[in-house]
């Protein structure tokens, strides 16, 4: 199973509506994610900038062009590269740097009797302390796996962070050996931290570092009715 986390930005003057509130862009999403055995994908805005994660439930790759496709030419081009199939990209690829938990196969990894609200964060990367960041946070993730919300992963792109995670949290232990052995994490985590970034400016108490991001719609499976069906949410 296979974790994936993208950005991409609307043209502009084209609102969030008439991107993704369109009967072609819900209906290819739901056939898409079925075929392609996609799950749990989460769509959060910034303005006209865009942060998608999504769950594969294969090994082979699965881009957001086949998942969205009717959405793409609503889509800023994104200059230095290509897709696959040779027509210009739309979404580019975030690094996880971070993540709680390891991803796995089956039931251990969702369970579909428990409601979760997914949440979206970003945050700006002062870009001489990129290497830091990372560095720490590995030493984290090693040191210390299932610390926080399972479904918590960060993906960086350039210096700007978007961290994924689900309300209430999902705490459970780690099923697994993390690869350091050493003890190397900040106690004082969140001081260690705040040096990295690039502060917000205007923003509401609390997100300073991290500002919340507007969800825009969320595609999980669900049992109806007997029959499972993906099940598209508009927020």
């Amino acid at each position: 199973m296979k974790r994936c986390i993208y950005r991409a930005e609307g043209l502009e003057g084209v609102g969030k509506a008439k991107i993704w509130r369109v009967p072609e862009v819900s209906l290819g999403l739901t056939e898409a994610m079925e075929q392609l055995d996609v799950d749990h994908l989460s769509l959060f805005a910034d303005g006209n900038r865009y942060y998608l994660y999504y769950e594969c439930l294969r090994e082979a790759a699965v881009t957001p062009e086949q998942l969205l496709m009717a959405a793409g030419e609503r889509l800023a081009v994104w200059p230095g590269g290509e897709t696959e199939t040779g027509m210009d990209r739309r979404w580019v690829p975030m690094t996880d740097i971070f993540h709680y938990h390891q991803p796995a196969f089956g039931a251990a990894w969702r369970h579909s009797d428990r409601l979760t609200e997914p949440y979206g964060r970003l945050a700006r990367l002062k870009p001489e302390e990129v290497a830091s960041y990372i560095y720490h946070h590995y030493q984290y993730q090693e040191e210390e796996p299932g610390d926080g919300d399972k479904y918590g992963i960060i993906g960086l792109h350039e210096s700007l962070l978007f961290f994924y995670s689900e309300q209430p949290a999902t705490l459970e232990p780690a099923t697994y050996e993390g690869k350091l052995n050493t003890s190397l994490k900040p106690v004082r985590w969140a001081e260690a931290m705040e040096p990295h970034f690039i502060p917000w400016t205007g923003v509401p108490a609390g997100q300073e570092l991290w500002r919340k991001l507007e969800l825009v719609l969320h595609a999980a499976f669900g049992r109806m009715e007997e029959e499972t069906r993906c099940v598209i949410r508009y927020a």
